[in-house]
């Protein structure tokens, strides 16, 4: 178990899952650090299959949604999946207002979205 900056990093078998430790989401030079490190798992560690557990996030900035968005587009252009679970049902309401819940798989939980690789 790796812990980068924001996020802790693990693997399932071919899974990377991913954890952020900061329960708040909100600060531009976090968010860059944040995305920066999402990023660097897509590009330079070649991670295939990503899934960003959010079970510690409480609130998330439309900034980071924007990372996320960058994010999806890296791992799809790498012919990557990239899955979210665990998403507060307050943070869930912005996916769905935003039309992101169609742009993601959303899982209720790990567990679910591990077995949907």
């Amino acid at each position: 178990m790796a812990a980068k900056g924001h996020l802790e990093v693990t693997e399932s078998d071919d899974v990377t899952i991913v954890r952020f430790l900061d329960r708040k989401i909100l600060d531009e030079a976090n968010i860059q650090e944040l995305g920066q490190e999402l990023f660097d798992l897509v590009e330079t560690e070649r991670r295939a299959k990503i899934l960003l557990n959010f079970q510690n996030v409480e609130f998330l900035s439309s900034a980071a949604l924007g990372k996320l968005i960058t994010l999806d587009r890296k791992q799809k252009a790498q012919q990557g999946e990239l899955k979210l679970s665990n998403i507060r049902p307050e943070i869930y309401e912005v996916f769905a207002i935003t039309k992101l819940n169609k742009l993601f798989e959303i899982f209720d939980d790990e567990s679910d979205a591990l077995a949907a690789f």
